[in-house]
C-alpha cells in the first residue's frame, strides 16, 4: 500500500510542477495551468485517503 501512495505523492508533486512551469511558460500541450493544479489536489486527496482508509491498522486504537 506504501508504494501505492508513494507513487500517488510522486505524481501529484509531478501535477504540482507542470502547474507552476505551465504558468510561467505558456500551456503544454494546450493544458492550463488550471488542470494540472487540479490533478495534484486530487491525487495527493486520493493519496491521504488510502493512508487514513488502510494505514497501519496495527497502530489503530493506541495512544502515542
Amino acid at each position: 500500500m506504501s508504494t501505492l501512495v508513494k507513487a500517488l505523492i510522486g505524481l501529484a508533486v509531478l501535477a504540482f510542477v507542470l502547474a507552476v512551469v505551465t504558468h510561467f511558460g505558456g500551456p503544454i500541450v494546450g493544458t492550463r495551468p488550471e488542470a494540472y493544479s487540479r490533478a495534484s489536489t486530487n491525487l495527493a486527496l486520493i493519496a491521504i485517503a488510502l493512508v487514513l482508509a488502510f494505514g497501519d491498522r496495527a497502530s489503530l486504537g493506541r495512544s502515542v
